[in-house]
């Protein structure tokens, strides 16, 4: 799903929003989850999942072409860690999927 399915869906499902409105939705939604990951803030979201900022430390690493040493510093990455709810619904769904396929 692409951001701008996201955008169909919520117009959509609420009719009452314009396209213009699900837009701007879904835009202040994720800026505000950016801005709080960038803060490093956690981003929790009951039944679906969560959100954090991983580090990854420095590390020695290969250039593919020359074969020589580089030096990768370190770095901070986001992480999702899908909550149970939806693990459980994803697994369903796959079963069924599997079963369906049969």
């Amino acid at each position: 799903m692409t951001r701008s399915d996201l955008v169909e869906e919520l117009a959509a499902r609420f009719g009452q929003l314009t396209h213009r409105d699900a837009e701007y939705a879904v835009k202040a939604i994720l800026d505000a989850m950016g801005e709080a990951l960038v803060r490093g803030h956690r981003i929790e979201i009951r039944g679906f999942g969560s959100f954090s900022i991983n580090r990854r430390p420095p590390r020695l690493g290969r250039n593919p072409r020359s074969g020589e040493s580089v030096q990768i510093p370190e770095k901070r990455v986001p992480h999702f860690k899908p909550g149970k709810a939806l693990r459980e619904a994803v697994d369903k769904r796959t079963e069924e999927m599997a079963a369906h396929d049969k």
